[in-house]
């Protein structure tokens, strides 16, 4: 019996694996029809993969730091091949980059960059920076840093650039964690689920949503439809009005914790989601992950 339980299960092994090695070798149909985006094409590996998605039939939009780059690359590849000069580390050039590519492609989507800067200057770029100036005193105190994180900085779960700041402090925190144990201080992260605050309060989370979905293009509202954007304001509803814990001292006890603990944690969860949901399911698979949410979310009119 236990043989035969043996062989099953190498069986089941094998065969995921043998499905596994089949799918992985599937490629996409209308590759003519696709445009893509490269960025430093110049030279390396942008330079290689623009010849080679070329060669391939893609619709290859290039974005060259110079205009020799850009001559040389255009004489290497065929007439699917466009080039712009783009510096990545120029706002402008970007932007021109973007507009240029949109004229290619198609018009813009729900978020603009300034929507993630905003997001990202507050809840990522403001903990760093707080941090770096109070860190002397820290060390010089063998102190303790307890920066606030989110279950969605384990589980990115919308767009928009709150699930990235979040995950961005995470990642901050872990490497100032790894890189100033030497000196006796600790690195605490709390991750709370949903709780009522000014943040998941409707009215704000609502017209923000309403004020994105005015300033898309007549096709892009289209694409999504009417019931979605509907849909998902009633999801947007369910879970501010059911799943938000009105007990913020879930959250202060976990700090307090980090604080007065001989001991303390490297993380806290605070809220029965984060235990029983979100942290859960940030250690699932991805494509289990993608499966739950997909599963949750509404979805858009002209989906494939």
């Amino acid at each position: 019996m236990e043989d035969a339980w043996t062989f099953g299960l190498a069986a089941v092994l094998v065969a995921w694996v043998l499905l596994w090695l089949w799918r992985d070798r599937l490629l996409i149909s209308d590759v003519e029809q696709r445009h893509v985006f490269v960025t430093g094409c110049d030279s390396g590996f942008g330079n290689l993969l623009c010849k080679r998605l070329e060669r391939r039939g893609f619709r290859v939009l290039a974005g060259c730091l110079t205009e020799a780059g850009a001559s040389e690359l255009r004489h290497a590849t065929g007439p699917n091949l466009r080039t712009c000069l783009l510096d990545v580390t120029d706002s402008e050039s970007v932007r021109r980059a973007a507009e240029w590519a949109k004229e290619e492609v198609g018009d813009k989507e729900w978020m603009q960059v300034e929507d993630f800067q905003s997001t990202l200057r507050v809840n990522m770029m403001g903990v760093i920076e707080v941090t770096l100036a109070f860190l002397p005193l820290v060390k010089r105190a063998r102190g303790r840093l307890v920066n606030v994180a989110s279950v969605l900085g384990r589980v990115g779960a919308n767009g928009g650039g709150y699930c990235m700041s979040k995950f961005g402090v995470e990642c901050f925190s872990d490497c100032l964690r790894r890189d100033i144990h030497y000196f006796g201080v600790k690195v605490c992260i709390i991750e709370p689920g949903f709780f009522k605050t000014a943040i998941t309060s409707l009215e704000p989370l609502e017209r923000e949503l309403h004020r994105l979905w005015g300033q898309l293009s007549a096709e892009v509202r289209e694409s999504y439809g009417d019931k979605y954007f509907d849909d998902y304001i009633k999801l947007q509803r369910l879970i501010m009005n059911n799943l938000c814990d009105p007990d913020l001292s879930k959250v202060t006890n976990c700090m307090e914790h980090a604080l007065m603990a001989r001991y303390p944690r490297t993380r806290y969860s605070a809220g029965w989601d984060a235990k029983l949901v979100w942290i859960p399911l940030s250690y699932t698979p991805t494509f289990v992950l993608d499966s739950v949410l997909k599963m949750m979310m509404p979805r858009p009119a002209h989906s494939v």
